[in-house]
Formats: structure tokens, sequence, C-alpha cells
């Protein structure tokens, strides 16, 4: 297999039922400062990233409605840890580095997240039962 041209962590996810709740949870226990908060509806989401000293961020995120997959993450294993984000250059020579060492891979293309950014998911059989998500970011 080859070896996926990640860079460094860009979040970690967090799903909850209640955003306004956690939001506050995690600002109060935390210190954590409330950056960009949206919904992306074509994942049927609210997202709200929260930014800790340094570059870490959390992004809290919590379905729109009950039909969704973070609904149905919820449903099955209840708030917790979603999925872990890395960046990468370049979504789609990362997709295709992906789809040619026949990694399990979610999407094929990527899908545009949160802020307008290109995103894309590896199956968590790819790596132990973790999402994986990748984010385009310019070098």
């Amino acid at each position: 297999m080859s070896t996926l041209p990640a860079g460094e962590i860009d979040h970690v996810a967090i799903a909850v039922h209640d955003l306004d709740e956690a939001c506050a949870r995690y600002v109060e226990l935390l210190g954590a400062r409330i950056g960009l908060r949206e919904e992306v509806a074509e994942q049927g989401v609210e997202v709200a990233f929260l930014h800790l000293p340094g570059e870490t961020k959390i992004e809290l995120i919590s379905p729109m409605d009950k039909a969704g997959a973070v609904a149905r993450f919820l449903e099955k294993r209840g708030e917790g840890l979603h999925h872990v984000c890395v960046r990468v250059a370049n979504i789609d020579a990362a997709l295709q580095s992906v789809i040619d060492a026949e990694v399990p891979h979610i999407d094929s293309r990527p899908r545009i997240g949160a802020g307008g950014a290109r995103i894309a998911f590896l199956h968590p059989r790819a790596l132990g039962g973790v999402l994986l998500e990748l984010k385009e970011v310019a070098p």
C-alpha cells in the first residue's frame, strides 16, 4: 500500500445531541473559543468549531434531522468521537492514492464540508474502526 500524503491533524470531531449545550460545556470546561458555526445541509448536520490554545480544534457535530449518518451514529453509539480529520494538500491526488491502493473509502470524489472545504472520508475499516476525514488545505 502506498503512503497517503497526509499532513497534520486538522481537528477531532465529536458527535453530540444538543449543539448549544455541548458548546457551552466545552467553553466552560476547556476555555475553548467558538469559531465557525454553520449548517452543512449536504451532510444534514450543524457544526461548531471550537478553538483551544495553539492550533488545536474540536468540531462538534449535531444532526439536523433523524435521517442522516450522524443521527444514526448517535442512535447506535451515543455521543463521542466521530472522526479524525487530517490535512492534505491535494485531495484529488490523495483520493486517487486511496483508490489505487484499494483502501476502503466512503467518498470517491471530494464533497463540500464546513467552511466550503473540499473533504472526503475513508471508511472506518481502513483504520481499525476510526472514520478518517481528508481535508484539502493549500500548502
